[in-house]
């Protein structure tokens, strides 16, 4: 398990973040790799700012997430802390409240279309998501808490101060100057 966690902090840190803070959020999600955003916390110890990417569900104008790793994530820990997270979705950002469904028939639901939206990375946790029952969901929520992020405004996004998407657009425009004038 600490292998597996290793390899998701490589790619989530090199390569899923920075697509989603230079603007490529949008070509990231599909039914194989899973639709994922980026939660923003603040960091429970040092305060700054960090960046998860998770795989999520929109549902009656909320957004839901599952603590994969479980309670000791750190994401999780943070968001103990403090509650209020942004969110890095491909359609934009938002800011807004997390708390853990508590009803555990709205987190059965719930994570079933969790697990269909995760693409690839549920094969990590052994079954169909398609097919699996009821009990094995419950089996899995005992250590994998769902969580509801009710929104409450806008966050910043790519496009927005710290973000990336200047680097985006200004290497397609240099790639665009070369292709006219050296053509």
């Amino acid at each position: 398990m600490k292998i597996l966690r290793w390899i998701f902090w490589l790619l989530n840190k090199f390569f899923m973040v920075p697509l989603f803070r230079l603007g490529l959020g949008p070509f990231i999600g599909n039914p194989i790799t899973g639709y994922i955003m980026v939660v923003k916390t603040t960091g429970r110890k040092t305060g700054k700012t960090r960046y998860t990417p998770l795989n999520y569900a929109i549902k009656n104008g909320n957004v839901y997430c599952i603590a994969g790793f479980g309670r000791s994530s750190d994401w999780y820990l943070n968001i103990q802390a403090n509650p209020n997270v942004e969110l890095i979705l491909p359609s934009g950002p938002i800011s807004g409240v997390v708390e853990e469904v508590s009803n555990p028939d709205k987190a059965l639901k719930v994570a079933r279309l969790l697990f269909k939206n995760s693409g690839f990375a549920v094969i990590f946790e052994g079954f169909n998501p398609f097919s699996i029952s009821d009990d094995q969901i419950h089996g899995v929520l005992k250590r994998a808490p769902v969580l509801r992020i009710r929104p409450t405004g806008l966050g910043s996004g790519a496009s927005d101060p710290q973000g990336w998407m200047w680097v985006t657009m200004t290497a397609l425009t240099l790639l665009a100057l070369y292709l006219i004038l050296w053509r």
